[in-house]
């Protein structure tokens, strides 16, 4: 398990964890070396001068003090690494979550993420502060006691050195039988999480639609279920418990009867039997815990190889030699990408000139979305290839490739922080005059005057406490303040009413000017002002060219056009 934590941390680590095991490992060994110092205590005791023990006692009282010392300073060594392997390991899993590339993050992964990140690396990561010390003492301090019992009468000590794989025996068993139960309780652990998760997001879905008693029940059936794998699992731990008990029981009765017997004998004194027994039954206490320490390693073990799995997840690959493009202009050269067995785009080639504008239209699924996260490199596509400036995206650096693009996406996801924190994202080092330039363009300013606490004013966790408009408002703000010369724009008015629309276009018109842009639309003024239209269907390309031009072959998107005139005439705009 040692090795599987350092593969998990870092071998950066390895050093000071070593160094941790090695000292409670010397901490176990005087523990129980300190106990051989009982046998000439009693020996002197149950002789005829009694005051001869005064310097053994002196002795134990020395040894056990060392002991102490020891003990005191393996804990502490424990909880500093244990609190460094902690701190280390977000930032490693962070940064790493942070590389991964967006279709790992599927249906799911909020639940099985958020499990791991709290209380997965909480248990990880306490197994040098609060297990290792303990786990060590219980396998090393007796066999350093049954070490002593063979200095002291190599019968009484061979028997006791028999017992030792039967306990080793009934460990494993015990750990393989538990197997099984534990997996499932994780699962139905992670279940559950993803459970209470989705039930708490989907409350405004599911209340609408007066459906709040069959999602309660889904949420009641996946928590019962890890109820019944949580008592399978403590059941599955009986057998090894009682069998370990027994064991020890069994090996004890066997040192009492064979010492008695010895003792009858005149083989070995009183206070020789005495002292060995004592050495026994202190044995017995460290055995006896291995089977909860078992379980609870068990535990870590599992939640190790849930990191080490989330870790060894390959990132989007950098490359050796970045090279920086000196254009703006975008190209995707025979595109295919899959996402599983599902072919999203199929051989698609375009190209945007720098400084040019380009609409990708098409039915819900067509691909449109995919063919903006594949300019910003959020995939790598399977086949063909996507030049930012001539250069293909995986030439390019990815914190270089993010400072040439802004992107604004129909979703808009705002920190739990104040309005100008939010819009600081887009640039962090930029001046107040800049921020509030910004904002202007976005007409975000409307926004900060109303809100009582202007731009001091939390916008809550994913600017919950801000209305879709307000929220777009902010990123298009954000995306003013980064300056990037390539834009992505992803349906950022589609839900918008009368009055945010507005302010969102002219923002929108205030950042992509001069800009290479493309934007998936379905709005009429936005399609109108592209110097160049795509129709997406199917993941291909069934029609390109200017809208005039595209009117005029009277195609799908003439079809489109039309459609859209009718659902403008009729009422909101609702087309796509």
């Amino acid at each position: 398990m040692i090795r599987m934590l350092l593969r998990v941390l870092g071998h950066q680590y390895a050093g000071p964890v070593r160094r941790t095991v090695a000292l409670m490992t010397v901490t176990a060994v005087a523990e129980g070396a300190s106990y051989a110092l009982l046998v000439p205590v009693l020996r002197a005791l149950f002789g005829d001068t009694p005051g001869d023990a005064r310097p053994w006692l002196v002795a134990f009282g020395a040894a056990v003090a060392g002991y102490a010392v020891l003990r005191y300073a393996g804990d502490l060594s424990g909880f500093r690494v244990g609190t460094t392997l902690l701190r280390g390991m977000y930032h490693r899993l962070g940064d790493h979550l942070a590389c991964l590339p967006l279709g790992w993050y599927a249906a799911g992964r909020v639940g099985e993420v958020s499990v791991l990140a709290g209380r997965g690396v909480l248990q990880a990561m306490s197994v040098i502060a609060h297990l290792l010390s303990p786990f060590i003492s219980a396998a090393v301090t007796p066999l350093t006691v049954v070490a002593v019992m063979l200095v002291c009468d190599w019968r009484l000590g061979l028997a006791a050195a028999a017992a030792a794989p039967a306990v080793a025996a009934i460990h494993v068993w015990a750990g393989r039988s538990m197997a099984a139960a534990d997996a499932e309780r994780a699962e139905r652990d992670r279940e559950a999480t993803a459970r209470v998760i989705e039930y708490l997001q989907a409350q405004p879905v599911l209340r609408a639609g007066g459906r709040t008693i069959e999602r309660f029940r889904l949420l009641d059936d996946s928590l019962r279920g890890l109820h019944r794998a949580s008592r399978r699992s403590l059941l599955s731990a009986l057998p090894g418990v009682v069998g370990l008990t027994l064991m020890v029981q069994a090996v004890f009765t066997a040192l009492l009867v064979l010492g008695a017997h010895l003792a009858l004998g005149g083989d070995i004194g009183a206070a020789e039997l005495l002292a060995v027994l004592v050495l026994a039954a202190r044995c017995a206490d460290p055995l006896l815990s291995l089977a909860e320490l078992g379980g609870k390693l068990r535990v870590v073990r599992t939640e190790l190889a849930r990191l080490d799995a989330v870790l060894r997840t390959e990132p989007l690959p950098e490359a050796p030699e970045p090279v920086r493009p000196v254009g703006h202009g975008l190209e995707l050269e025979s595109v295919t990408f899959r996402h599983g067995d599902r072919t999203v785009l199929d051989d698609v080639s375009l190209s945007v000139p720098q400084g040019q504008r380009l609409a990708v239209v098409g039915p819900s699924g067509a691909g449109k979305s995919t063919l903006l996260q594949l300019l910003a490199r959020f995939y790598d596509v399977d086949a063909g290839a996507v030049r930012v400036g001539g250069v293909d995206v995986r030439s390019i650096g990815t914190e270089a490739l993010m400072e040439q693009v802004a992107i604004v996406f129909q979703d808009v996801y705002l920190f739990d922080g104040t309005i100008e924190e939010n819009v600081r994202l887009g640039r962090p080092d930029a001046g107040e005059a800049e921020v509030r330039a910004a904002a202007a363009a976005a007409r975000l300013d409307e926004v900060v005057e109303r809100l009582p606490g202007g731009w001091s004013a939390n916008v809550g966790e994913g600017g919950a406490l801000l209305s879709g408009g307000e929220r777009q408002r902010v990123s298009i703000a954000r995306a003013l303040l980064k300056d990037a010369p390539i834009v992505l724009l992803d349906e950022v008015t589609s839900a918008l009413d009368p009055v945010n629309e507005a302010a969102v276009h002219e923002g929108i018109e205030r950042l992509v000017a001069g800009r290479t842009v493309v934007m998936v639309a379905h709005r009429l003024r936005t399609v109108q002002r592209a110097d160049r239209i795509v129709f997406l269907d199917g993941g291909r390309i069934v029609e390109e060219g200017t809208h005039e031009e595209l009117l005029r072959r009277g195609g799908r998107y003439a079809d489109f056009w039309q459609v859209s005139l009718t659902s403008v005439a009729g009422g909101p705009d609702t087309a796509g």
